[in-house]
């Protein structure tokens, strides 16, 4: 087996439309922290009276999803729960390599035998230290966490990732054919994960026959907009990954290095990926419950000597700063808050990151917005509803594309301390905020603080909003949607979407035409590591949608969710919750009802 490290592993003003609203976003905090800190205090009681060390695996996934490393200093492995057959001599690199032979197929399968049991991938003495020297410690390990140093997104972690460090079974298994040879020497790595998931309902209808939960059946989407598992009652194919890639080494100091990223998904989750203009007639024009996507598929450079490190990144990516992810294995919880389900997913440009001290880390980019693409910039579409009386909105003979394809600028700026605390305050895609697919103006924060080895807490907030959007409550807006259709005579209507079109809003007057919609959201997760291989999370979530625009019905919502991760081995993961949720109108089970449970999981297979 390869050595791998030990253990391993511009800016936009709101407009005369755009009501802020200060004190709902404190009141969010409030009651979200309120709810986890009484709950928390008997955890962190429990933590402070536990001496256990949490210790580091491989996991096969970097968190940039959220561009996470999976490593920190070395520390014992746990002992297998079920002594394997035949073990090898020790639990190090050698020795298991040795042991697993050298036909591809077995070695595959024996390595899942192999690290069943364990958090922590097969030792190596000889690998390099997986940290820069003197920089803040990695606080987390994976498992049980679905990441190690606290995410920021837009980079590979500056500071502590070593290039093919992944724990990857694939990997393992090819290493002495001649393609896994020639990875190795590139320092490439392919990998990826299978995850299939499902729910029980409150808010399934019955007698559904063969349609349930199918796309377009009875159960579709009712779940909403509790996500991803928006169908009720149903199993499905979340998500299978593939990655293909090269993390450059930010822990060396002497060279520039470089890497890439190119990943594939295929599931259910291509709705919650999809950028306009990257296969989006799949969900666009037919709706279809399974679909293929490219979240990540970008080149990044790395120079150590900019300051403490700085990386350039070119292409399609995560959006920062979010404490959740599109990929499953970057998440505590099989479903997904609604701050995070309605939030920026990807974006298209240049980021940079630059470590200015070990302890502050400034982001700065450039993009064409958020979930668009650079074709779409200028481009422009003819007008289907030009010359008709009812066209107010749009009414030139040709409009753009995608109004929300325009040049933006993200900036964030991350202050991270010796004492496992991280606060990193960002702006992302802010352009002029015209209402377009998904041009999502993002202003917000994400906080991290470790109690205890057991106990963290990761809480984000922010102010999102889109400017100029439709008016619902306008009979000239609705007298147009009942002639040409949802969104009609825009861009975003027939014949150019025909599903899952952009909402408009339901504005505060009925006299205006547009106006901007903002949401607010104040989300933590508080999660408790009783053992090596499991973590429990419980999330508190408000979440006001202050003009309907981004649920379709404008209404505050609350979240209350309690979930188990229990990891088998390094690569797989089981991950039951349930979650309750409420609103202050209806929006459940389509717009009938005010409250939903759901009790819900999912199994990650890595390879």
């Amino acid at each position: 087996m390869s050595k791998r490290s030990s253990p391993r592993g511009s800016d936009a003003v709101p407009g005369a439309g755009h009501q802020r609203r200060p004190f709902t976003l404190v009141s969010g905090l409030a009651l979200s922290l309120a709810i986890g800190g009484a709950w928390s205090t008997a955890w962190a009681d429990t933590a402070a009276s536990s001496a256990t060390v949490v210790v580091t695996t491989d996991a096969a996934v970097n968190a940039d999803a959220a561009d996470t490393p999976v490593s920190t200093a070395p520390a014992p492995a746990t002992p297998a729960a079920t002594p394997v057959a035949d073990a090898p001599a020790s639990y190090t690199v050698d020795a298991v390599d040795r042991w697993l032979g050298p036909n591809p197929l077995t070695r595959f399968t024996r390595y899942y035998e192999l690290e069943t049991g364990h958090n922590v991938a097969p030792t190596d003495p000889n690998a390099p230290p997986a940290e820069k020297p003197g920089w803040p410690p990695i606080p987390e390990s994976t498992p049980p966490m679905p990441f190690t140093d606290w995410p920021y997104g837009g980079t590979t972690m500056l500071g502590d990732n070593r290039s093919a460090s992944v724990d990857s079974p694939l990997m393992v298994a090819v290493e002495h054919t001649a393609v896994g040879k020639l990875l190795n020497q590139a320092n490439v790595q392919v990998y990826g994960w299978v995850d299939v998931g499902g729910n029980l309902s409150s808010s399934a209808k019955t007698n559904c026959g063969s349609a349930a939960g199918a796309q377009g059946g009875c159960n579709y989407n009712v779940n909403s907009p509790a996500a991803y598992d928006y169908n009720a009652n149903t199993i499905q194919l979340d998500q299978a990954v593939l990655y293909v890639e090269r993390t450059p080494d930010t822990v060396q100091t002497d060279h520039l290095d470089w890497g890439f990223r190119f990943s594939a998904i295929y599931g259910t989750d291509y709705h919650y990926t999809t950028s306009y203009g990257i296969g989006s007639y799949q969900l666009l024009n037919h709706n279809y419950l399974y679909g293929w996507d490219l979240p990540m598929v970008y080149f990044e450079v790395y120079d150590p000597k900019i300051f403490q490190g700085t990386m350039i990144r070119i292409g399609r990516y995560i959006s920062v700063p979010d404490i959740e992810a599109q990929l499953a294995p970057n998440n505590y919880m099989y479903s997904h808050s609604i701050t995070y389900t309605l939030d920026n997913y990807t974006n298209e440009g240049i980021q940079t990151t630059t470590a200015i001290t070990k302890n502050i880390i400034v982001q700065l980019g450039v993009t064409v917005g958020t979930e668009s693409v650079f074709w779409h910039v200028g481009e422009k579409e003819g007008n289907p509803a030009f010359g008709n009386s009812l066209n107010v909105l749009f009414p030139g003979k040709t409009f753009l594309t995608d109004p929300g394809a325009t040049p933006s600028f993200t900036g964030c700026l991350r202050f991270v301390d010796f004492w496992s605390s991280d606060l990193n305050l960002c702006a992302d895609a802010i352009n002029g905020g015209a209402w377009g697919y998904n041009n999502l103006q993002w202003y917000g924060l994400t906080f991290y603080h470790k109690f205890s080895s057991r106990f963290h807490v990761s809480a984000e907030f922010y102010d999102m909003f889109e400017n100029n959007v439709p008016n619902l409550n306008n009979v000239q807006v609705q007298a147009l949607n009942a002639a040409f259709g949802t969104d009609g005579g825009t861009p975003f209507g027939s014949p150019y979407i025909k599903f899952n079109a952009p909402n408009e809003a339901l504005c505060k007057s009925a006299t205006v035409l547009r106006c901007s919609a903002p949401a607010y959201a104040a989300l933590a997760y508080w999660n408790y590591q009783p053992t090596p291989l499991d973590n429990i999370s419980l999330r508190t979530e408000v979440y006001d949608d202050a003009a309907g625009q981004r649920t379709g019905v404008k209404a505050t919502y609350c979240d209350l969710a309690l979930g188990v991760q229990h990891w088998l081995s390094p690569q797989i993961e089981l991950r039951p919750e349930f979650a309750q949720y409420w609103a202050s109108a209806p929006v459940f089970a389509i717009g009938t009802r005010k409250t939903e449970s759901v009790l819900s999981g999912d199994i990650i297979l890595h390879f």
